[in-house]
């Protein structure tokens, strides 16, 4: 079973396509591929981050 990745690599995964994308040499294609991917990363991440405070609340109200 695959490891679920946490926030933190979320990010640090989207921080790294931002830098592929900033790269003046690279193509179209490859930047719409690394867009598509850092975007996913950051929705990705959104959810983990909606989920704890859902479950910060949770605990906050019991």
């Amino acid at each position: 079973m695959a490891k679920k990745e946490d926030f933190e690599t979320k990010l640090d995964s989207a921080k790294k396509t931002l830098e592929t994308l900033m790269n003046p040499e690279i193509t179209l294609e490859d930047s719409v591929k690394a867009y598509e991917k850092g975007m996913k990363e950051l929705s990705d991440a959104g959810k983990i981050l909606e989920d704890a405070v859902i479950k910060i609340n949770e605990i906050k109200n019991s």
